[in-house]
């Protein structure tokens, strides 16, 4: 009877891996709870003198040599005294800075930074003298009328970057480049910092709430692509008369060359 009861309170093979998945689930829950916790109280505070030593560290470690130990320029780069958080954000951010090779213009690449580390660069270049800022929200959530941006995109964009945004050859090796996949942060900051051979739009050029328009325009193209079919690059009418003269004529002489010797 006794050996009977011993058994029975016996614990299962299984009961031990199961309170060990268990245990795991509950550590990784808490761990995810806190990081996120974490994640979220980890806002970069533009005014924060930490924020700004963070981002003096990285500056010196990774641009001085180019622009120098206090961003006054050097032979190799710019000075970037007094072009705000906006023009670091947007060339840090898209991964053109650092360059990774000397060329016409910078390429842009994968991010070397997080997220974090650029805003602790911008702002640590902003600490250094007035400048554009980093966009808000409202201005780049594409809330606005695109029929309006449409207007100012063609009239101010278009004839370097295509009317679909989709990029085109300028001289001496540059371009313009493609807008399929551009944040609109990023395209707010380049309209008023004027990157590699674009020119600056200001607010008195073109005004915050036109500068959304134009983000809502180029939201508007990259979520409705072309419903007529191959887009041919976006490249307009002469890419199109031009697929019709090759491909189609080349088909009709073929097909006249076939029936031709069909009927000799």
């Amino acid at each position: 009877m006794t050996r009977q009861k011993r058994r029975t309170g016996r614990r299962h093979p299984l009961a031990t891996v199961a309170l060990l998945a268990l245990g795991l689930v509950f550590t990784g829950g808490a761990y995810a709870a806190l990081s996120s916790g974490t994640i979220a109280q980890a806002e970069v505070d533009p005014s924060s003198q930490q924020t700004i030593e963070e981002g003096k560290k990285l500056f010196q470690a990774n641009c001085a040599t180019c622009h120098g130990l206090s961003a006054q320029g050097t032979d190799e780069g710019p000075s970037l005294i007094g072009v705000g958080a906006a023009a670091v954000d947007f060339q840090v951010g898209t991964g053109r800075m650092p360059m990774q090779m000397q060329g016409p213009q910078a390429q842009q690449k994968p991010p070397q930074f997080t997220d974090e580390q650029v805003k602790q660069l911008a702002y640590y270049v902003a600490s250094l003298g007035p400048g554009p800022d980093i966009p808000s929200d409202h201005l780049v959530n594409g809330g606005g009328d695109a029929a309006n941006g449409a207007e100012l995109f063609r009239i101010n964009c278009a004839m370097c970057h295509n009317v679909a945004g989709a990029g085109g050859a300028l001289t001496e090796g540059k371009f313009a480049p493609p807008l399929t996949d551009v944040s609109g942060v990023h395209i707010y900051e380049a309209m008023v910092t004027g990157p590699q051979n674009m020119p600056v739009f200001n607010d008195l050029n073109i005004s915050p709430e036109d500068k959304r328009d134009v983000i809502t325009y180029l939201k508007y193209v990259q979520d409705n692509r072309s419903p007529g079919g191959i887009e041919l690059g976006s490249l307009g009418p002469v890419a199109e008369g031009l697929f019709i003269w090759i491909f189609g004529l080349g088909a009709i002489v073929a097909i006249t060359v076939w029936i031709t010797a069909k009927s000799n």
